[in-house]
């Protein structure tokens, strides 16, 4: 399967998440927030990033555009617990893949990563 990376600031939501991706199979490396998450994205290699929004120190949409700055072309899904449109279209136009409403239905959050993977780089 693949490895994928799990950036959230709640342990909780990275526990939750993360035990659907493990469970489905997949290798979980995580992250406390997007600026720990890009150095992770260096080491890890990851296949594709599951994404929260609102993270201190760098926040889901700062990430996207560090990853575009930095020609690091992986697929990327945000979760949110925002529901306004303007977020989700920011995201799709900053490179997200997909966006996913916290907390994800464990056959959306799978089917999202399945689709980002077959997908690949945006």
């Amino acid at each position: 399967m693949a490895r994928v990376l799990l950036i959230d600031d709640s342990g909780f939501a990275r526990n939750l998440t993360g035990k659907i991706l493990k469970q489905a199979g997949h290798e979980v490396v995580e992250a406390e927030d997007g600026l720990k998450g890009l150095k992770v994205v260096t080491t890890e290699s990851p296949d594709c990033i599951v994404a929260d929004m609102l993270m201190p120190e760098m926040d889901g949409l700062k990430f996207l555009l560090a990853l575009r700055n930095n020609a690091l072309q992986i697929p990327v899904i945000i979760l949110t617990a925002d529901v306004q449109d303007k977020t989700r279209s920011d995201c799709l136009e900053y490179g997200a893949v997909e966006v996913l409403h916290k907390p994800p239905r464990a056959e959306t959050l799978l089917a999202a990563v399945t689709s980002a993977l077959e997908r690949g780089t945006p």
